[in-house]
């Protein structure tokens, strides 16, 4: 449910688009079990998606949304996927991860052929596209890992720059509580809302909707290993895992963002 701001951009006419993209046999049951927690219809036409927009996925892991978003842009629109910049100073797990998302591209050219890979690690790497291009700068569960780094104001700086004017910033962010202090922000993983709008507007958006499409009434915040203990990661291995496998993934804002007409 929009809860206030304006439309954005239409995503109505994109549903069927998306509904091939998310029914294609090219994606795994592991991420087919995951679209009930992760609404990609919904939220993908919350943000205004059109397949011939040009989009940017900032980090996108594994690809679990790459799966989706790249077959559907691959016609008439354009993917760019802003993974980790890897160089000396990265963490570790940074380029076994980067290697392997630009595998499994490789691995199915019929759908992947188009995408571009770009770097990003704000303030040191920032062209995750030409500057003034993009349509639609999306990014999932990714702000907590900012925060923590110190580099998130820099970070959204970065999606501001890459996107055209009346361009949209989508955001999805496991939701604290509001009044959660930064520190136990970043220790759990949970982010509050005024946090992120905060980042957001300092950078130069004007907040313009959120939905509760990926919200969870079950989520309770207050996990042994924060967010980290829910599905899919279980960070406590079988214990409790059945009690925490009924809650699911976690409560989560989507909140969407324009990018002034005129500065």
């Amino acid at each position: 449910m929009v809860l206030s701001g304006c439309a954005g951009m239409a995503g109505r006419d994109a549903g069927p688009a998306i509904d091939a993209a998310i029914s294609g046999s090219h994606r795994p049951d592991a991420n087919r079990a995951r679209d009930v927690y992760r609404h990609p219809k919904e939220t993908l036409q919350f943000f205004g998606l059109r397949p011939d927009a040009s989009v940017v996925e900032v980090w996108p892991g594994g690809g679990w949304y790459t799966q989706i978003l790249a077959p559907l842009l691959r016609e008439r629109g354009k993917y760019y996927a802003a993974h980790f910049h890897v160089d000396e100073k990265s963490p570790r797990y940074m380029g076994p991860a980067r290697e392997a998302f630009v595998k499994s591209l490789a691995a199915r050219p019929d759908l992947y052929d188009r995408v571009v890979v770009t770097s990003l690690e704000a303030p040191r790497q920032v062209d995750i596209a030409p500057r003034g291009s993009a349509d639609l700068v999306l990014t999932f569960r990714n702000v907590h890992n900012w925060s923590a780094a110190k580099t998130d104001e820099a970070m959204f700086r970065a999606f501001f720059n890459a996107l055209k004017p009346g361009g949209m910033l989508g955001v999805v962010e496991h939701r604290a509580n509001e009044g959660t202090s930064l520190e136990q922000m970043i220790k759990t993983g949970y982010m509050t809302e005024a946090y992120v709008i905060a980042l957001a507007e300092k950078a130069g958006f004007k907040f313009a909707a959120r939905s509760d499409i990926n919200a969870n009434a079950k989520d309770t915040k207050d996990h042994p290993r924060g967010v980290w203990t829910l599905p899919p990661t279980f960070r406590l291995g079988d214990q409790d895992r059945q009690k925490y496998a009924a809650i699911g993934e976690s409560d989560r804002m989507t909140l969407k963002f324009v990018k002034p007409a005129r500065q």
